[in-house]
């Protein structure tokens, strides 16, 4: 990130400017103990009101005299709920006329960022080593397409499984040892109060579509089924999108009954595990995660109670105008039954615009006039005495991508990055401007081919008939 991007960051982030605040400590205490560590969702402005002063009352009974946070406890609550702050999202749930609080990602990042300042008395590093290597065992073999590649794959894993069998049925196993326990614990931990920081922020990402669906709804003036169309539009990009993808499949890990139970039996003897010094609130986290996984469903639903809504009041609308049309022409005809329009005076609302019926004569429309078959012969004359020169069909140049591919890789290094001109001086162009246009449509993905229209250069090449001399901007071809 540059110079401005930091500044940008610095004034408009609401996690930056809680750092910056004057009573930081009070919000991160307050706020990210009740909604981080002891994960309350949404809360009612009563509940949460209560339980800001009651730590009010304690923090100020520390310093006795001047209180240390004079404001009442509801005050700050607005303060911290502000546009300007950021920190609380305040609002009323649907079928809800009571006000209710929810933490922002703003404020579990500012949270989560000074937790990591505190100095931790043991670093687990091997686990997440062995995390590492595992992710990319599924990352390589996930992408595996051939055959004998994925059978090599598990055979290697079934033996490994045979291996370890046979060393349980003779008698020897092997456990973790206390730190390695502690190591994983530790992982698992950070990992789980992750998750549910995650949802919070995808979440806040689902609640900005639906803002900006009912925000098209409430300024649309044109057809319903446009708007139809761009809204459920909105919902198929949700969840084609790739958070959508990833959250549909976590939330469907959840609704498995026998994963659940898995997750249950898991959970529950680990915390009897005396070598971890397991924490008490991870027992029910995967119940946790229920929670949150629900509520970021709910937002995502909450798009097609718009579609619902907005169909009913369009439907609605319509009925009533319907309604209004039928009450005039009623009255129109009442008023016509005493005093019946005359030409001179007309009922306004009986007039029309156009008097008569338009009338189409069917012989007024033109026979069918079937037009002659085009006959196309690409055959050539038997007879025909004049040679043709074919020399242009067989004078076909291929430019070998891969084999340009392989001069960059051979000329940078890994993470490097090199001038066109220089790796043309190093293999030079056999094949004419072809070839250099072929450097420049290198579409590989660990190759990256930029110009600078600021610069030029000129690559002068000798390949015998392709002799010559291409002015270019700047062009710098990186390794990834």
């Amino acid at each position: 990130m540059d110079h401005p991007d930091l500044e940008l960051l610095r004034d408009r982030h609401p996690a930056w400017r809680l750092l910056r605040a004057g009573n930081a400590p009070l919000v991160l205490s307050f706020l990210g103990r009740y909604f981080v560590e002891e994960n309350h969702g949404t809360t009612a402005a009563p509940t949460i009101t209560a339980a800001l002063d009651d730590e009010l009352y304690a923090l100020n009974a520390l310093a006795p005299g001047e209180p240390r946070y004079p404001k009442a406890a509801a005050a700050y609550l607005d303060d911290w709920a502000q546009s300007d702050a950021g920190w609380l999202r305040r609002f009323y749930p649907l079928g809800s006329d009571e006000v209710h609080y929810d933490a922002t990602p703003a404020l579990e990042k500012a949270y989560a960022w000074v937790v990591s300042l505190r100095a931790r008395a043991f670093v687990g590093t091997e686990s997440r080593l062995s995390i590492v290597v595992e992710l990319l065992r599924q990352i390589v073999h996930g992408s595996q397409a051939d055959p004998q590649a994925r059978l090599a794959e598990l055979h290697r894993r079934r033996a490994a499984i045979e291996a370890e069998i046979a060393e349980v049925e003779a008698g020897h196993v092997t456990v973790l040892d206390p730190t390695a326990l502690r190591d994983r614990y530790q992982q698992f931990a950070a990992t789980a109060r992750e998750l549910l920081s995650d949802f919070r922020e995808v979440e806040e990402n689902f609640r900005g579509l639906d803002r900006a669906a009912r925000e098209r709804i409430a300024a649309w003036r044109g057809s319903k089924g446009e708007l139809l169309a761009q809204l459920v539009g909105s919902r198929a990009d949700i969840n084609a999108s790739d958070q959508g993808r990833s959250f549909q499949a976590f939330y469907d890990f959840l609704l498995s009954e026998a994963r659940q139970d898995e997750l249950s039996d898991l959970l529950a003897q680990a915390q009897q595990i005396a070598a971890v010094n397991a924490d008490r609130r991870l027992r029910v986290i995967h119940h946790d995660w229920s929670d949150a996984a629900e509520r970021t469903q709910r937002t995502v639903r909450q798009l097609s109670e718009q579609l619902r809504r907005f169909l009913d009041d369009q439907i609605w609308l319509e009925n009533r105008r319907v309604l209004d049309i039928v009450r005039q022409i009623e009255a129109a005809a009442l008023a016509a039954r005493d005093q019946p329009p005359t030409l001179e005076a007309p009922l306004p609302e009986l007039a029309v615009d156009e008097p008569g019926v338009r009338i189409a004569l069917l012989f007024e429309r033109p026979l069918y006039d079937a037009r002659p078959a085009a006959r196309v012969d690409s055959l050539l004359d038997p007879d025909a005495d004049d040679e043709m020169d074919v020399a242009a069909l067989f004078g076909q140049t291929f430019i070998d991508q891969a084999r340009l591919a392989d001069n960059i890789r051979s000329a940078v290094p890994e993470r490097g990055s090199a001038l066109l001109a220089d790796i043309i001086r190093a293999y030079p162009v056999e094949q004419g401007i072809g070839e250099i246009v072929g450097y420049l449509a290198l579409a590989d993905d660990d190759l990256e081919v930029s110009v600078d229209e600021r610069e030029e250069a000129r690559l002068s090449y000798a390949a015998g008939e392709f002799d010559g001399t291409a002015r270019l901007p700047k062009v710098t071809v990186t390794r990834r």
